[in-house]
Formats: C-alpha cells, sequence, structure tokens
C-alpha cells in the first residue's frame, strides 16, 4: 500500500508566492498584477512565476507534487490548510481553493509534459 501523499508538500510548492520569499520586486508585481481568480490569468501567473521553479526540481519531487494535487482533488479537498499558511502578494483572496489547485494541476502536467518531450 502506497503511503498518503502530504498536503503539507504543496505548501513548499506554493512558496515562491509567499511575503516570506527571497525579495523579487518584478516577481512581486507579476504576482500582484494578475487575477488569481481568472483561469487564464492564473494560468499566465504560473507560467511566469512558478514553471521555472518546477522544472529546476528532480523529476521525483515535480512526479509527487503531481500525484499529491490529483489525489487530493479525487478526495474532494478544499486546500483551506495550505492556503492558511500561506501570506502571499496576490492583490485579491482566492475564491475557489480547487479551482486554484485545478489550474495548478493542469499547468504542472503541461510543464511535465514539455519537460518530457525533449
Amino acid at each position: 500500500m502506497k503511503p498518503t501523499p502530504e498536503l503539507s508538500s504543496l505548501h513548499n510548492l506554493l512558496f515562491i508566492f509567499d511575503i516570506d520569499y527571497t525579495d523579487n520586486d518584478e516577481r512581486e508585481e507579476i504576482i500582484a498584477s494578475k487575477n488569481v481568480n481568472d483561469r487564464d490569468e492564473l494560468s499566465e501567473l504560473f507560467d511566469q512565476v512558478l514553471q521555472p521553479e518546477f522544472i529546476a526540481y528532480p523529476k521525483s519531487a515535480r512526479d509527487r507534487f503531481i500525484k499529491t494535487l490529483e489525489f487530493y482533488l479525487d478526495k474532494d479537498e478544499n486546500f483551506d490548510s495550505v492556503f492558511d499558511k500561506l501570506s502571499t502578494y496576490f492583490d485579491d483572496d482566492i475564491e475557489n481553493h480547487r479551482h486554484f489547485m485545478t489550474v495548478l494541476l493542469e499547468c504542472l502536467k503541461k510543464y511535465e509534459s514539455t519537460i518530457q518531450s525533449q
């Protein structure tokens, strides 16, 4: 039997959006400029800010993030515990954590597919 993925690991993935992450004015401006409740803008945000970080992770870590998201989206998780621990540069509150995580999963799969095709 496989161990249950750790939901808390998603905090590590999303830490790049946290106020406590290393100061970078350009990144902060990008984050604050996007409407995190709009699918297209959220996807653009992930492409600009998260993609370079994600592809730098080892394959095992990338796979773990994807599997964790799939597992908890299938379990109907609300992800409140992940977002309660983040203080972000987002101008808007995230209205639907599941929507945010669904878009995140789509983007991570897209990045992984791009890596695999190279």
